[in-house]
């Protein structure tokens, strides 16, 4: 009798502790981890947005005709005409996975100004001044969260002024004085690269360098009082360096898993 009872409760134990485990074991299963959701940055919208910083215009002058006489190429030499440049920016971005694409149109004003005594041109000195450009160029980016590289092309116009300067008095015009003058807007085509960075809701700065080929162009300058009318070969180029500023329309972080 007393060998059945330890034999029953024995069984009870097993029972009980099998019971236990296997309730055990499917609690366990039956857990799982919660989705942990993560805050992505999203790139897509409108934007519109503020520039600054520096640029710098490489133009060589070669004379090709005086009083409408062509002539053989006399180089008159080179310059760089530098200074700083304010604008803005307006654009439209839309995000693929991790790339990013995107259309803008960029207007500045400028202060670009340089000079050299013309090697040709006895008594001139050719000064040339960018006072406004604009960019119009497409974008391929790709993002790291809130971190965007990316690089553009497109088409680049300069709005150029181009003087021939008195270097010694003459015929009544001081040192300094303007002898002729010619001006133009030139289109050329644009390249750049730059990182925007996303720092607050909506808002991103940047960093851009972008490269202007503006190419050669005849420029003719009316004759004046104390000068014949000449054509002059400019060949230009810019290299411009711009803190931007953005603030985009739309929703800044979506949730992804």
């Amino acid at each position: 009798m007393m060998k059945k009872i330890l034999l029953g409760s024995v069984g009870l134990v097993a029972l009980g502790v099998a019971s236990a485990q296997a309730a055990d074991l499917q609690a366990r299963r039956a857990y799982t981890k919660a989705p942990v959701m993560v805050a992505a940055y999203d790139w897509s919208g409108f934007y519109l947005g503020l520039n600054g910083g520096w640029g710098t215009s490489h133009n060589c002058w070669t004379n090709t005709a005086i009083n409408g006489a062509p002539l053989a190429p006399a180089t008159e030499g080179c310059h760089d005409a530098s200074g700083g440049t304010v604008g803005g920016q307006v654009g439209y971005r839309w995000q693929m996975a991790s790339w990013v694409f995107g259309v803008e149109a960029q207007g500045n004003w400028a202060d670009f100004s340089g000079s050299n005594v013309s090697l040709a041109l006895g008594g001139v000195t050719n000064r040339t001044k960018i006072d406004a450009f604009g960019l119009f160029t497409g974008q391929v980016g790709y993002t790291f969260n809130n971190v965007l590289l990316y690089v553009k092309g497109g088409a680049a116009v300069t709005d150029s002024k181009y003087d021939g300067v008195a270097t010694v008095g003459v015929g009544g015009v001081p040192a300094g004085g303007l002898v002729d003058s010619a001006s133009e807007s030139r289109w050329g085509g644009a390249v750049g690269a730059g990182v925007e960075i996303g720092f607050a809701p909506n808002w991103s700065v940047a960093a851009e360098y972008d490269h202007l080929f503006m190419g050669s162009s005849n420029i003719n300058f009316p004759a004046t009082a104390v000068a014949f009318s000449r054509t002059d070969r400019i060949k230009q180029d810019v290299d411009l360096a711009t803190v931007r500023l953005n603030y985009r329309f739309g929703g800044p972080v979506v949730a992804k898993y």
